[in-house]
C-alpha cells in the first residue's frame, strides 16, 4: 500500500477542542515508536536509496532537520508574525547532511534530544497561545499552534510509514 505524496496531503484543522495534551503525548512517542521500529533492522538495508528516494537513515535524519523549523514556528506564532516562516520545499538541509555516513545510534539519539526540546517548548505554552495562529505559507491556511503540531505529529507519522515500506520493500529484495 503507497501512502499519498506529503506534498499532496489535505488538512483539516477545524477542531475547537483542546486536544494539545494529546498532541504533545503523540510527539513525544515518535522518538520511542521510531527506535522500536530499528531495533531488528538488518544494518545493510539502512543506507540503501531505492529509486534514489531518500534511505532509511535519511528519513530519520530529515526528521531532526525539522525540528528547528517547528520550533521557530511557535515563535513566530508567539511574535504575532502574520505568516509562519517558510520550509525548505526541496529539502536541501536533509539531501546535504550526508545522514547515511552517520550511525543509527547517533541518528536516533539526535532526534530523541531535538524532539524532548521542542516537548519541553509546548509544555511551557499557554492556552491562549495553543490557539494563537498564523498563516501556513505553502498551505494558504490559517493554522493555530496546535493545529501545526498535529501537523507535525502527522509529518512524523508519514515518515514513520516511509520507513515501514522500504523495510518491507528492502527485506523482500534482500539488498
Amino acid at each position: 500500500m503507497r501512502s499519498t505524496k506529503w506534498f499532496e496531503r489535505k488538512f483539516n484543522f477545524d477542531t475547537a477542542q483542546n486536544i494539545f495534551p494529546s498532541i504533545i503525548e503523540r510527539l513525544g512517542g515518535t522518538p520511542v515508536r521510531l527506535e522500536e521500529k530499528m531495533k531488528l533492522i538488518p544494518e545493510n538495508i539502512l543506507e540503501t536509496k531505492p529509486d534514489n528516494a531518500w534511505s532509511i537513515k535519511e528519513n530519520i535524519g530529515h526528521l531532526t532537520d525539522l525540528e528547528p523549523l517547528w520550533r521557530g514556528r511557535v515563535e513566530d506564532i508567539m511574535n504575532g508574525e502574520k505568516e509562519l516562516r517558510p520550509a525548505d520545499l526541496l529539502n536541501k538541509k536533509t539531501d546535504e547532511a550526508n545522514h547515511n555516513a552517520k550511525s543509527l545510534d547517533n541518528l536516533l539519539n539526535d532526534f530523541r534530544q531535538s524532539r524532548a526540546h521542542t516537548i519541553s517548548m509546548l509544555e511551557k505554552l499557554n492556552e491562549e497561545t495553543i490557539f494563537s495562529s498564523a498563516l501556513h505559507p505553502r498551505l494558504k491556511t490559517p493554522m493555530r499552534t496546535m493545529d501545526l503540531f498535529l501537523f507535525v505529529a502527522e509529518h512524523d507519522d508519514h515518515h514513520l510509514a516511509r520507513i515501514t515500506e522500504l523495510i518491507k520493500l528492502l527485506v523482500r529484495n534482500n539488498f
